[in-house]
């Protein structure tokens, strides 16, 4: 398994690439152009590869990007991306469970893409309490991914990804939207809008009440 060291990710044999972000990432990047403020740190949380920071931090330049993950050789990739792309609003990845403590102490908005599912609850929760933590008033936590509605009928598509998901792990799964509004009203955030995306996604914007 590739090691993350600072400064040395930089060839192409530390990146992956995740398919999905092509054809996500320009969605993604419309619903967060109304959602982030236009100044200040943007902490995404589980960025993977790398390639969605790269790609909105080009996109958003006013905006100071901080990726992270739990996994050094997702860091590894983070750190390749970064440097082949030399943007200087986007920061060094810095290594972050979501479920435990976060090594940071400040930041103006939170996003997290396609964390929920594939981790236990415990790390959704850990969004939330440490999302309390280090966002002001206003400020947005925004979460995309499959997500269960009670109100709307799943894909079929989804169900079966939820039991592939379970079945790989049991902590693993599709939350419910009410699920995850319930556990950001108790950490004191409001759910300011919820948004279709393609592939029977949604993009969830919370705020900091």
């Amino acid at each position: 398994m590739t090691v993350w060291i600072p400064g040395e990710a930089d060839g192409e044999a530390y990146k992956r690439h995740a398919p999905a972000t092509l054809r996500n990432r320009d969605a993604i990047l419309a619903v967060l152009r109304a959602a982030l403020p236009s100044t200040g740190r943007v902490l995404e949380v589980a960025s993977g590869s790398g390639e969605h920071a790269v790609h909105f931090a080009a996109a958003l330049p006013a905006l100071d990007w901080q990726p992270s993950d739990p996994d050094p050789a997702a860091l590894a990739s983070i750190e390749a991306w970064r440097a082949e792309a030399g943007l200087p609003n986007l920061r060094a990845p810095i290594l972050l469970d979501a479920a435990a403590d976060w090594p940071i102490d400040r930041a103006d908005a939170i996003l997290c893409i396609n964390m929920t599912h594939i981790s236990p609850w415990d790390a959704t929760v850990g969004l939330f309490t440490q999302g309390a933590r280090l966002l002001p008033k206003g400020a947005p936590l925004v979460l995309y991914g499959p997500y269960f509605q009670a109100d709307v009928a799943p894909a079929a598509s989804n169900v079966e990804f939820d039991a592939s998901l379970r079945a790989r792990d049991p902590r693993w799964g599709i939350r419910a939207l009410e699920d995850v509004g319930a556990l950001a009203t108790a950490q004191g955030f409001a759910l300011d809008r919820v948004q279709a995306m393609p592939a029977n996604n949604l993009t969830l914007i919370f705020r900091r009440s």
